[in-house]
């Protein structure tokens, strides 16, 4: 048995998604200052980082981050490696896996995860609405990518989003698949359980472990 720890670091050279607030972390007691304890403070996106996207994401009125159900975010797991020029998930990615409740798609992506210093990519491989769709009629529950979204970049509509949202498929973003081989896992997904804001999203920590 392994256990990959799948999550990304966050920290200020993190990557955000373009139009995102900026991350900012600042030390607000100090030990060395005098103060009885070390205690800091962080402002960033709930889409920061490995995180989960809640229906309320792109959907008003609907399911939020703290109602998630935590069946659907732990359980049995399968990773699919893609080859590198694959830009866009397609429907015929997918329409041979069976028997899955939860997939993670290792694409060209988890190269990005190498150099953070170059910031947010917007040429990123995403999820195809039409390999949405099947991923829902697969009954699939969790749907995770190896960067900060599934939509392609600059999407006048966020067609993915909202197809697996609407049928409550968790969809988890930015995990770290550079060390995990294609295969069979057990997938513990953790989101901070935000009960304010819009409930949208929750950074998450999130890990693998081979049977």
């Amino acid at each position: 048995m392994k256990i990959y720890d799948i999550t990304v670091p966050i920290n200020e050279k993190t990557p955000v998604y373009e139009g995102d607030p900026p991350i900012k972390i600042e030390v607000a007691l100090a030990i060395e200052r005098g103060d009885e304890a070390n205690v800091s403070k962080i402002c960033m996106s709930v889409h920061t980082g490995t995180h989960v996207d809640a229906p309320n994401h792109f959907i008003e009125g609907t399911k939020r981050v703290d109602e998630l159900s935590l069946e659907k975010l732990i359980g049995k797991c399968r990773v699919v490696v893609l080859p590198d020029d694959v830009l866009e998930i397609q429907a015929s990615h997918v329409q041979n896996l069976e028997n899955i409740e939860r997939i993670l798609f290792k694409t060209r992506n988890s190269q990005f995860l190498n150099d953070f210093g170059r910031g947010f990519r917007k040429d990123f491989t995403y999820i195809s609405p039409e390999a949405a769709r099947l991923l829902v009629k697969k009954n699939v529950k969790l749907v995770g990518l190896d960067y900060f979204s599934v939509e392609r970049f600059g999407a006048k509509i966020a067609e993915t989003h909202i197809i697996l949202l609407e049928n409550e498929v968790v969809i988890l973003e930015g995990v770290d698949l550079r060390e995990v081989p294609e295969g069979e896992y057990e997938l513990f997904c953790l989101p901070m359980k935000f009960a304010g804001g819009a409930g949208d999203g929750a950074p998450a920590r999130t890990v693998l472990r081979s049977k």
